[in-house]
């Protein structure tokens, strides 16, 4: 994405977030800090598209290995990276397999939106709304978390990609694709221009103070993240789209700027054709960059950041059991996630497994769900953000039991 030149519009909508935020929050002095709060920094990572949960944790062994093997003669994976007795991990998912050996990252298998529908866009808007079934839902299922919870931080929510209905009317939501977009004085604000807007904005309405609010943040962040971004721990990030924006949170992160939520999108699973070459082809690819870039972003932030690091990978969907005739698989049910973080209880698959039996698919097609993605992510709210008020995060939802994935 090209650096955005700072403008009149841009400007303008960091006032209108900034007065979002000193209508709810005491203003302070200070535009920046680092957040005092004991919760994590949540990272949601969305693939989009139904990434193949059959192929990205296969079964290993037993009569569920031979009827994923009868299903898909052509797409098959083999090379498994063993989880456990029953199931294996991707070969092109190596660097993500080390980090789950060393109990750092978790897999949820047969888990997903318990709601009928094979349409990406209502399967991505259930899932971000939090609230299957219902679009009328005014907010987002992060945005309820953050409201909450309250927001103390003039940076709390990032999304690198857009948008999302996770964060829908979350209005100080920074869209940033690179740190660099911060710097006014690289976008053209000649300093006649920031006094004379320092000059519009000097009064004490809300819309006074919020620009001068506005202005006094960039002026704090351009130096911050003037010069190349250099990753710690000899982390290398690939030029790949999931990868720069991984990077991106990461060097927000290390600013301490109180951020508490990141969103990054990851965008082509729909894996209709020639999904798969042996171990390699198109999901093979897709797969190398997500491993490449969570392990990268990991090792980056295991400088002190990561034990307050919880991410969450997540797809609306998953795929059909049986192959299709052009050598992919279409529109499923079932799916997996994965959990990444210092407070994650890693280096096992949870989940109750439905089995691949024609009698135990869901539809006589897919994999079941037998945990709802709002349970994962109940237990990470009371666990490790600090929220135990899944009523407001999740109406209508009622967690059962624990899981186990997120340590206190």
């Amino acid at each position: 994405m090209p650096t955005q030149k700072f403008t009149r519009r841009n400007f303008l909508q960091g006032c209108s977030a900034a007065i979002a935020e000193l209508a709810g929050a005491r203003l302070t002095n200070v535009a920046f800090r680092q957040d005092n709060s004991s919760a994590d920094t949540l990272v949601v990572v969305f693939l989009r598209g139904g990434w193949d949960a059959l192929n990205v944790v296969p079964p290993m062994a037993g009569d569920d290995r031979g009827y994923y093997e009868l299903a898909r003669p052509n797409i098959k994976i083999s090379n498994l990276l063993p989880l456990n007795d029953q199931f294996g991990l991707h070969p092109a998912l190596a660097p993500l397999h080390g980090l789950y050996q060393q109990g750092k990252m978790a897999v949820v298998h047969a888990v997903g939106l318990n709601y009928d529908t094979r349409s990406h866009f209502d399967a991505m808007e259930y899932i971000e709304l939090g609230t299957p079934g219902q679009k009328s839902t005014t907010s987002g299922w992060i945005t309820r978390h953050l409201q909450t919870q309250g927001v103390s931080s003039i940076l709390p929510a990032l999304s690198t990609s857009g948008a999302p209905s996770s964060l829908l009317n979350f209005v100080p939501t920074v869209n940033l694709n690179d740190p660099s977009e911060f710097s006014q004085w690289d976008n053209g604000l000649a300093a006649s221009q920031q006094t004379a807007l320092r000059q519009m904005y000097n009064g004490e309405t809300l819309l006074h103070r919020a620009g001068i609010r506005t202005l006094d943040s960039l002026g704090i962040v351009s130096p911050l993240v003037e010069g190349e971004y250099q990753p710690s721990n000899g982390a290398s990030y690939n030029d790949d789209e999931l990868s720069q924006q991984l990077k991106t949170v990461a060097r927000m992160i290390k600013l301490e700027t109180g951020l508490r939520v990141a969103t990054v999108d990851y965008g082509g699973w729909d894996t209709h054709e020639y999904e798969n070459d042996g171990d390699g082809g198109y999901i093979a690819e897709l797969l190398g960059n997500l491993a490449s870039g969570l392990s990268n972003f990991y090792l980056d932030l295991d400088s002190g950041y990561t034990n307050k690091l919880s991410v969450v990978v997540i797809s609306e969907f998953g795929r059909r059991l049986v192959q299709n005739e052009s050598y992919g698989t279409d529109h499923g049910h079932g799916n997996v996630m994965f959990a990444l973080g210092g407070g994650v209880t890693g280096g096992q698959v949870y989940g109750a497994w439905p089995g691949l039996h024609n009698d135990q698919l869901y539809d006589h097609a897919d994999l079941a769900i037998t945990t709802d993605y709002r349970q994962v992510l109940s237990e990470m709210l009371a666990h490790r953000l600090g929220n135990a008020d899944v009523a407001s995060v999740f109406p209508g939802y009622v967690p059962t039991g624990e899981m186990g994935i997120f340590r206190e």
